[in-house]
Parts: C-alpha cells; structure tokens; sequence
C-alpha cells in the first residue's frame, strides 16, 4: 500500500503515519468515517497567533499553535475518498463557514447530505478584545455515503451535543484535539458495537481511544509524526484501561412519529 511511512496496531485499532490522499485509496472500505480535517483559511489565519493571547481560560497551557496547512485545495479529493470507503456516515468537523463547502464537497462526491450538526461549548475562551462575541461552538457535517435510507442510534433527537472543549482529560498535545465524552458520543450514536471507524485525520487519537474503549475496530491516519506518536500512546493508555467507558451507551429511543413514518430528508 503507498502512502505509509510507519504503522502501528495496539488493541482493535492501526494507526497508520502517512499523507490520507497517499493512503485512503489503497484502504478497504468501513463502516463509518469520522474526520476532522484542517480549519477553514479564514479560521487557520486567526489561530496562528495562539502563542499570544490566552486561549484556555482554565489556568492551564495554551494548546499549541497550528503547524498545517488549511483545507483548501485537499477537500475534495478528501471527500472523494471519504465517501468511497464508508459504507455508512461520513461526519467532518468545520466552522460554521465550512458546512456550505463541505456539504458541497460530499454531495459532489456521491453521498446524501443531512444535516449540519452542533458541537457546543460552554467552556470556550471569551472574546477578549471585547469586540465581538466569541466563538462559542463548532459543527459537523453529516452525511450518508450507504446504500438505502440513512439509520443511526439517536431516534428523533436532535443534533446539538454539548462538551466542554477543555475537560480535565485532554491531553493538550494537539491545538485541535476534541474530547473523549464527545467523540464516545458521537461513536455510540452513528455506528453499532464491532463496528469498523476510519479517522484520516487523526490527530492525538481521540477517535481511536473512543472506538477501543466502546469497542470498534479504528483505522487512523496521521501525516505528523509527533501527533501519530501522542495517538500511539494514547491509544495504549486506553487498552490498558478496558473497564473505562468514554460516552453513555446510544439508546435507541422509542419515539412515535419520529421512528415510524417519519420524514427520511
């Protein structure tokens, strides 16, 4: 397979240091696909002058400033292949400016856009020049690259998911890193038990430390050597810890008139 410079497997996961549009081609296809790609230009901008202004407001550490590119000119290609190995959903965190290109991005790829959904933040950084509100939340989008209508775990509920972005258990070791209560979440809801996940962004590895604490089998690229080595140990933490459960099991809630013969858009 091309595109792989190192690879590691630890418990049900393999982690793979590599470009994504080098590996992705040459990967069989999974259950689901879960990513978070680079910010926006305009927000890639902004976030490079972390190291002078307070960005946790916890006392702790700033994480560390951005060292990649933006998406720009890799988003479709991505989507392509993020599209092409999912057998089920594909969900990509963005800013609220990228949901248009990203739902652009997958549609023009084959998949069903569905909705754009809300990662709130109650403990993010105020604006501290007082000039504007602060940027409070993020998204994802979702979309379904499976055959027939789209299912999941969560009924009728709604897409909103609230975690706070600096809980004691991030590692800090990525400027970007989401939280482990979020992604078991998100996990939990969009994909069953034994269930194949695939990361292409992986980053320190919260993905794969959701899916081997809730028992799915992940596949994370990471093109940073540094990062792929944070997920590595990370990851190996979490097998070291089984009895450790990272989100609540997805209830799959009896609602009548939003289970049966509800609107499939």
């Amino acid at each position: 397979m091309t595109g792989i410079i190192k690879e590691e497997r630890i418990g049900n996961q393999r982690l793979i240091l590599g470009d994504c549009l080098e590996v992705m081609p040459g990967l069989a296809a999974q259950d689901a696909v879960i990513g978070d790609p680079p910010y926006e230009v305009h927000m890639h901008a902004a976030k490079l002058g972390v190291k002078t202004r307070r960005i946790r407001t916890d006392g702790h550490a700033n994480p560390p400033p951005l060292n990649f590119a933006d998406i720009g000119a890799m988003r479709r290609p991505a989507a392509r292949q993020m599209v092409r190995l999912s057998l089920g959903w594909v969900l990509v965190f963005c800013t609220p400016e990228g949901v248009a290109p990203w739902r652009d991005a997958l549609e023009g790829a084959g998949a069903r856009y569905k909705r754009a959904c809300v990662w709130v933040k109650p403990d993010s950084a105020p604006q501290f020049n007082g000039q504007g509100p602060a940027m409070g939340a993020e998204m994802f989008c979702a979309a379904w690259a499976g055959r027939g209508h789209s299912r999941w775990n969560g009924g009728g509920r709604r897409g909103v998911f609230t975690h706070p972005c600096q809980p004691p258990s991030r590692s800090g070791l990525h400027p970007t890193e989401k939280p482990l209560s979020l992604m078991g979440e998100l996990i939990g809801l969009f994909t069953d038990p034994g269930a194949t996940v695939l990361d292409p962004f992986m980053g320190a590895g919260s993905t794969l430390v959701s899916c081997q604490r809730l028992g799915r089998a992940g596949t994370g690229i990471e093109i940073d050597p540094d990062y792929f080595e944070a997920a590595c140990r990370r990851v190996d933490e979490a097998t070291r810890q089984p009895d450790m459960f990272v989100g609540a099991p997805a209830a799959k809630p009896d609602q009548m008139g939003m289970l049966k013969g509800g609107e499939e858009t």
